[in-house]
């Protein structure tokens, strides 16, 4: 069965190359960084065709690099949700890794999810039901990301709006959208903010914040590119800050840290990663679910206020 599902659902090596997504060129250490990502995505995606069970699929899982890990979880629950999505009698795979093994990845796991619903075309109101009240908006996240990376020519030259989100949904669609252009752009900090400038102003934070996240926990450049980022986000800084220690914080929960994320908190949340992530766990204290205003907006404003107050940057040797 698994090997019936790998070639209905498998998505082909080629999917992640610069060239067939008509990404922006960039230097070839940099290409192959991100290029990478994209495979090993694919590696955690096409293990979970092949076996949807929670902890046999974390056992193929693990044999992954600490540092890459992260996104092999992400690919997998995007297949585990479009399993549950298109074959419903067994509709808790995805549930079943987040109280298992996905735990640890819990931030990834929840933006993989929003990769099927972009790749179904499904409205998200219903699905969002089903995940967690607070960290069920990373499925939005995801779905964004897909829409940037798989369609840049339309939602990042062309603007476009998803049509089957409305709301405050667009809002964190515009986060994954940010984090998409990461691997759109090339990791390029020169063009990066002039395609975010090209955006309606009220689009920006979002997007910004998206970057943050991307650079972070995906990484690829130096410190002085790091700077040229920070100081080009003028504004929208606090959104970039905001981005970046939501990496830092899946990155400590899932216990693989990167030099690259140290870095990036250094400089754009004027930090530690260490202490970035704290800052992610100290805003959730006593979040409103009530309110008018999403919990997950909530969380996002308070770290963007925290880092507002523009500390001295940490510069990382």
């Amino acid at each position: 069965m698994g090997r019936l599902r790998q070639r209905l659902f498998g998505i082909s090596l080629q999917e992640t190359r610069f060239a067939r997504r008509g990404f922006r060129a960039c230097r070839a250490e940099v290409q192959q960084r991100l290029e990478r990502v994209g495979e090993t995505f694919l590696d955690g995606y096409h293990a979970a065709l092949l076996d949807d069970e929670a902890w046999p699929l974390a056992g193929r899982l693990a044999a992954i690099d600490p540092a890459w890990r992260g996104f092999a979880f992400e690919g997998a629950a995007m297949a585990l949700t479009l399993l549950d999505e298109l074959l419903p009698r067994r509709r808790r795979r995805l549930a079943a890794f987040l109280e298992g093994p996905g735990a640890a990845h819990v931030y990834m796991v929840h933006v993989g999810a929003g990769w099927a619903l972009a790749r179904l075309r499904r409205r998200v109101a219903r699905p969002l039901r089903r995940l967690d009240p607070l960290l069920g908006w990373l499925a939005v996240d995801g779905y964004g990301f897909h829409e940037g990376y798989f369609h840049p020519a339309r939602f990042v030259r062309r603007q476009a709006l998803p049509r089957r989100l409305a709301g405050y949904a667009r809002r964190v669609f515009d986060q994954g959208l940010g984090r998409s252009l990461w691997f759109v752009d090339g990791a390029d900090v020169a063009q990066i903010p002039a395609t975010v400038a090209a955006f309606p102003q009220a689009r920006r934070a979002d997007l910004w914040s998206g970057v943050g996240l991307a650079c972070a926990y995906a990484g690829g450049v130096e410190q002085a590119a790091l700077e040229a980022l920070h100081e080009a986000a003028g504004a929208c800084r606090p959104s970039l800050a905001q981005g970046a220690a939501f990496a830092a914080q899946a990155r400590r929960r899932a216990g693989n840290p990167a030099p690259h994320t140290e870095a990036a908190c250094g400089v754009i949340c004027g930090t530690s990663a260490a202490e970035a992530a704290a800052q992610t766990e100290r805003a959730l204290h006593a979040l409103p679910f009530d309110g008018a205003v999403p919990a997950y907006e909530v969380w996002r404003r308070r770290l963007q206020a925290r880092f507002a107050l523009a500390p001295p940057l940490v510069l990382v040797s």
